[in-house]
């Protein structure tokens, strides 16, 4: 549906302890450092940073997880440090969440030491080399949506998270807006609504919009306006060593032709100016509908999808999905199909794609016709505080890029969810989402332009286990991922190549479905790692560097 993109994070108060000793004892320019103190720190990166900025840390780790209820300022610490009571996690609280650390998925939580909540980019840079001179790994958090495994492999980290960088500008010109990095989709959103325009973004009001613009972007006005990527006109970058780049066309056009469409490997945007547009549907419409005999059903819903596509999908028919899953008010034991559509325009304009589907005998109906631009996302259940956008279970993605379907392997699909729900009960919430757009705004950009591969394909789908994480339900999850993806590739176009939609990739696809088969492509993508991040700090989602 989006790029979902986060568990518990873990909370930080300062308790006047060293962080673990494994931090403090090994050789080379960790121990330059000296023992990771509140004090130590502060001198060397909170006397750095801005005022408005924050720095988290862990108290002992012995006694489980802290949470620091007040972010009262340290009397003695520049920017604040958080400093307050500790609440210690009693047996019978099995979940905890801390704004500072807390993710979408517990999936991808890593492991992570130390919180900075950088207010300006100089606050980013001089967080980047106070981690380096430590030999501490880092990661940049925007709004914790990521999934990828490469995410668990981060250990003693420093979180860079953006939040306090939410900022959106528009300019005196009303064709281009700054946005800070750690906005999410809402934010953009009203915002620009709010003076009658729009820009591309993911259909996730809760999901960011520099992360997902990073490995491509889909939404509502991909039709229109292609994806995210496309509309970034500059953007400013603090590399792996703390250098600051303003990136564009004519400055650094090497490293801004790979930041958009593998961006998470070689820097931290901290902003970037979007192209921005005058609202061209301030009036749209939103339908559910519930498909609840899928061996009858799934066939000529498919036949329909694949009508739409061919077409190809005008871009006022936004997004078109079905998902697949249990919903316990029809069956326990067998998926229905949802429907899902949104369209730019009022409901007389959108009736005939309504009754396309409501010819199928639907079992039911929802709609929402004829609304505000800014209620669409609240519709389709998928706004900041709806379902979709809760924190506290543990979802993953196997994405697979599909040139058109085949009805044969969807139903080979969903019998595997059906199995998967009915011999593992944990699983029951798992669905399969089938992601159709209007993808003409994307196709008419030169493929070679950007650094995103996958302009080729129509669909995108995926296939989202959500459990209780433990050893025996990570080796399940992942056996029916792969007879997922085999199904539906085998179904599609003879001879094409399996992609996987980088923004949701699981982390274990080969480095060619996320990046490109072109060898040039990645012969480019290698030079440009070297070029600007040799040591591979960038490692921690979806590495195209692995290792």
């Amino acid at each position: 549906m989006y790029a979902l993109y986060a568990v518990v994070l873990v909370a930080f108060a300062i308790h006047g302890t060293a962080i673990p000793n494994d931090l403090d004892s090994s050789a080379g320019t960790r121990s330059r450092c000296g023992p990771l103190t509140p004090t130590n720190i502060n001198r060397r990166l909170g006397q750095q940073l801005s005022p408005d900025s924050s720095i988290y840390l862990p108290t002992d780790q012995q006694f489980g997880k802290l949470v620091c209820r007040s972010h009262t300022a340290h009397p003695t610490f520049t920017p604040h440090l958080c400093y307050s009571t500790f609440l210690l996690v009693g047996l019978e609280s099995n979940v905890v969440l801390a704004t500072q650390t807390d993710r979408w998925s517990d999936f991808s939580e890593g492991n992570i030491s130390i919180v900075v909540e950088p207010a300006t980019t100089r606050d980013v840079a001089a967080t980047v080399k106070f981690a380096n001179d430590c030999a501490l790994p880092f990661l940049t958090v925007g709004q914790g949506h990521g999934t990828s495994s490469a995410l668990n492999t981060i250990r003693h980290g420093v979180s860079i998270n953006l939040q306090k960088m939410r900022h959106v500008q528009i300019g005196r010109d009303g064709k281009r807006a700054l946005i800070g990095g750690g906005v999410n989709t809402h934010d953009v959103r009203s915002t620009l609504a709010a003076h009658g325009k729009v820009t591309s973004t993911t259909n996730g009001g809760c999901t960011g919009l520099l992360g997902p613009a990073l490995g491509g972007g889909f939404g509502n006005f991909l039709g229109y306006f292609g994806l995210i990527l496309d509309n970034i006109i500059d953007m400013t970058v603090v590399l792996a060593n703390g250098d600051v780049l303003h990136v564009s066309s004519t400055s650094h056009p090497d490293l801004y032709w790979g930041m958009r469409g593998a961006g998470q490997n070689f820097g931290i945007v901290t902003e970037a100016t979007f192209k921005i547009y005058d609202m061209p549907a301030p009036i749209w419409s939103v339908y559910e509908l519930d498909f609840t005999d899928a061996p009858s059903q799934l066939k000529p819903l498919f036949n329909h999808f694949n009508a739409i596509t061919a077409m190809p999908q005008p871009k006022e028919l936004a997004s078109l999905y079905i998902y697949a899953g249990i919903n316990s008010t029809y069956s326990k034991t067998d998926p229905i199909l949802k429907v899902q559509f949104s369209y730019a325009g009022t409901a007389a304009q959108a009736s005939g794609w309504l009754n396309r589907f409501t010819d199928l005998k639907p079992a039911a109906i929802r709609k929402y016709e004829s609304i505000p631009f800014t209620q669409v996302l609240s519709a389709a259940n998928a706004d900041v505080g709806s379902g979709i956008c809760q924190h506290g279970s543990s979802w993953r993605l196997f994405p697979i890029g599909l040139k058109t379907y085949n009805t044969t392997a969807n139903r080979q699909a969903i019998d595997l969810l059906k199995t998967l729900v009915n011999e593992h009960p944990e699983f029951g919430q798992s669905i399969i989402q089938f992601e159709n757009y209007a993808v003409g705004g994307m196709k008419v950009v030169d493929a070679a332009s950007t650094a995103y591969p996958h302009r080729d394909d129509n669909i995108l789908v995926s296939f989202d286990p959500i459990y209780a994480r433990s050893t025996v339900s990570d080796a399940i999850a992942l056996d029916f991922a792969k007879k997922f993806r085999a199904a539906l590739h085998a179904g599609d176009t003879p001879g094409r190549n399996f992609t996987a939609y980088l923004n949701y990739a699981n982390g274990d696809e080969p480095i060619e479905a996320l990046y490109g088969y072109e060898s040039w492509r990645l012969d480019r993508l290698r030079a440009l790692k070297k070029k600007y991040d040799p040591s591979n700090q960038f490692r921690f989602f979806n590495p195209f560097q692995r290792g």
